[in-house]
């Protein structure tokens, strides 16, 4: 006799329930259970009952097979459509990930009275008159169409839904909008004409806040929707639901919102090598190719903007895959590269002719001081041999809140009052680097009379006026002036190269473009003590050369973004076992490299990469995914002392650590 059957995905963590399980319908679920809602299921081997998603519903035509039934259907919403679960699958199968663990990147927790209130509003729109009238189209505002039009092939781009990278002019206009909001608040609303929806991602809140400006601006009316981390648990979930309405609207929010729900006709995100874009847990998939692996498959516009190009977009532009698309005519900063010689001479912070800039620049509005750090004096050095301040407990840096403070570690937060250096025996401890607070008091010093503004962690700004200040800030954190910065001091710069990171040239060239973009047309920008590729890109804008140099330095290396790289983490036995299930791929002699023990680790595990081509994606991934399960399994079947640790995988690692 036929039964109903609904196919289930559990909300579960362990790898080997990452599939679809069959349970039989019971008959007083029947109208209830229907795909995309949520349900608990029993699961026989934890003996307890289990969140989950109904995926599909079918009918079974043998009814002799064992199945459990479903214990109650959660709530009527259909939190879950079959767009926004084949993207998730595509995504978590790519990563070696679980399904589960990116749903719940996206699907906000349960609200009852917001989802009550959500269905009871629908049901009230589904009883009217079929006969009323239809809402009138949205129509931007024609400065929309200008800002389309700065860009040529743009307009073309946005109808055919295909892929570009976009080269953001790096000025405000005159009414005070940064060009690059325009520019997606401007495609957005074209998007929208099209009765389509629009998802635009952002690193952070302030970028938030900015792209939202410029919707006002651009595109009056417009349905927009806000997903972010600083709305309320009801607020985030009623946003939620409204991307699962068929009407269309503009999604603006951070790394997650690129999953939402909508029937998209675009895709945008800005500066998408900001590390904020980079999802940090399972299965830590980046903003950007989850946008891709959703264009592919859903085939809306996908635009990449910012005012510099990582070398993941120039890849895929050599690639063919997407387009480069720059600005008919383009207003470039004036940047100048200023020596250091004569600081230890004068004992300042900032040459000569970058200090008269800002002298000058100081009498007409504000003047940006960009610095590494944040703080007084984040790093201290033994005051008789020079040798870095170390914490006695855990080997941390030392810094000093303010002048004459005890020291602190900054990784433990101990104080070291009696702290002696382990090289000379000295106790004195001499100022070693300036934070955003020392160089505030210093500068302060130097340009009496003139306010002095800190924008930090600890002191978040995200706005200046025009009279005239001294604004030190630190990367990231400038905040936006009033008609632009009459001067930008770029600090620190060969301290930031210094960084161990593969990609600390792209970071650099990004954090001072994106500096030097909030400078007022014709204003001076000084970027002191750095020479060299990364010096010259920033000096001649030619971000996009940079990238392409870099890619191109990186593939005979076999160094991302040229090959992926997975990196394992686990127990020796299970890390070699999953590297002996990849041979069987026959991968490049060099393609495997470690296992090392990891440092530090008091289990004993032990880490290794693997770079593959891109082209052997997905089967290192399935393979990597299966060995994820294959270990996960046979930890169950071990009797007495269960081991604390297990296979790890994370597949696009782009800072390899071994």
């Amino acid at each position: 006799m036929p039964r109903p059957i609904a196919r289930v995905l559990l909300d579960s963590p362990v790898p080997q329930l990452d599939r679809l399980f069959d349970y039989a319908i019971p008959a007083e679920l029947a109208e209830s259970a229907v795909p995309g809602v949520r349900v608990k299921a029993p699961l026989r081997t934890a003996g307890r009952l289990v969140d989950a998603y109904i995926v599909d519903v079918d009918v079974e035509d043998d009814d002799g097979r064992a199945l459990a039934q479903l214990d109650s259907v959660v709530s009527d919403a259909r939190v879950l459509p079959e767009r926004l679960h084949a993207l998730v699958r595509r995504v978590a199968d790519r990563a070696a990930g679980s399904a589960s663990d990116v749903l719940r990147l996206i699907v906000p927790k349960r609200q009852v009275r917001v989802e009550k209130a959500w269905l009871a509003a629908g049901a009230e729109r589904a009883s009217e008159p079929s006969g009323d009238a239809e809402p009138e189209p949205f129509s931007p505002r024609a400065e929309a169409a200008a800002a389309i039009a700065r860009y040529p092939g743009l307009e073309e781009v946005l109808t055919h839904g295909e892929r570009a990278a976009v080269e953001a002019i790096p000025l405000a206009g005159s009414d005070g909008l940064p060009e690059w909001a325009r520019l997606l608040a401007a495609s957005a609303a074209t998007a929208l004409t099209t009765e389509a929806s629009a998802i635009l991602v952002v690193p952070d809140y302030r970028d938030l806040d900015e792209l939202l400006f410029a919707l006002d601006a651009l595109a009056p009316g417009a349905p927009i929707v806000r997903l972010d981390s600083r709305q309320t648990n009801p607020e985030r979930y009623r946003a939620y639901l409204r991307t699962l309405e068929d009407a269309p609207c503009i999604v603006v929010g951070n790394r997650s919102a690129v999953y939402a729900p909508v029937r998209a006709g675009l895709v945008a995100i800005w500066d998408d090598g900001d590390g904020l874009l980079a999802e940090p847990l399972a299965p830590g998939v980046h903003a950007r190719d989850a946008a891709l692996l959703r264009q592919e498959a859903e085939g809306s516009a996908l635009l990449f903007a910012g005012h510099t190009r990582t070398t993941d977009v120039e890849r895929l532009i050599e690639g063919g895959w997407i387009r480069a698309i720059a600005a008919e005519r383009r207003v470039l900063p004036r940047v100048l590269l200023d020596s250091t010689e004569d600081l230890d001479r004068r004992g300042q912070r900032l040459p000569s002719r970058a200090f008269l800039a800002a002298r000058e620049a100081a009498a007409l509005g504000p003047v940006l001081l960009q610095v590494a750090r944040p703080g007084f004096a984040p790093t201290l050095v033994c005051g008789s041999c020079r040798a870095p301040a170390r914490c006695r407990a855990c080997g941390g840096p030392l810094g000093a809140a303010h002048r004459g403070a005890v020291p602190v570690c900054a990784w433990c937060g101990r104080s070291a009052r009696s702290w002696a250096c382990s090289s000379c025996g000295g106790e004195a401890v001499r100022l070693a680097a300036s934070g955003s607070e020392r160089t505030a008091e210093e500068l302060g010093r130097a340009f009496p009379g003139v306010r002095v503004i800190v924008a930090d962690g600890a002191h978040p700004v995200t706005h200046v006026d025009a009279r005239p200040a001294l604004v030190v800030a630190t990367r990231g954190a400038e905040p936006r002036a009033d008609g632009g910065y009459q001067a930008i001091v770029l600090l620190d710069g060969s301290r930031m190269l210094q960084a161990p990171e593969l990609r600390i040239g792209e970071s650099c060239l990004r954090w001072w473009s994106n500096a030097a973009a909030l400078a007022a047309p014709g204003a001076p920008i000084h970027l002191v003590g750095v020479d060299g590729p990364v010096a010259r890109a920033l000096a001649t804008w030619s971000q996009a050369l940079y990238a392409r140099s870099e890619l191109a330095e990186r593939a005979p290396l076999r160094m991302p973004p040229a090959v992926r790289v997975a990196q394992l983490e686990g127990t020796g036995p299970g890390v070699r076992r999953a590297l002996g299930d990849l041979a069987a791929l026959s991968l490049p002699a060099d393609a495997v490299l470690g296992p090392v023990p990891i440092e530090g680790d008091a289990d004993g595990r032990e880490r290794a990469l693997v770079r593959f081509p891109y082209a052997e994606g997905a089967r290192v991934a399935d393979t990597l995914r299966a060995a994820v399960v294959a270990e996960a399994m046979g930890r169950r079947r071990i009797r007495g002392k269960t081991p604390r640790t297990t296979l790890s995988v994370r597949l696009d690692v782009t800072e390899p650590d071994l």
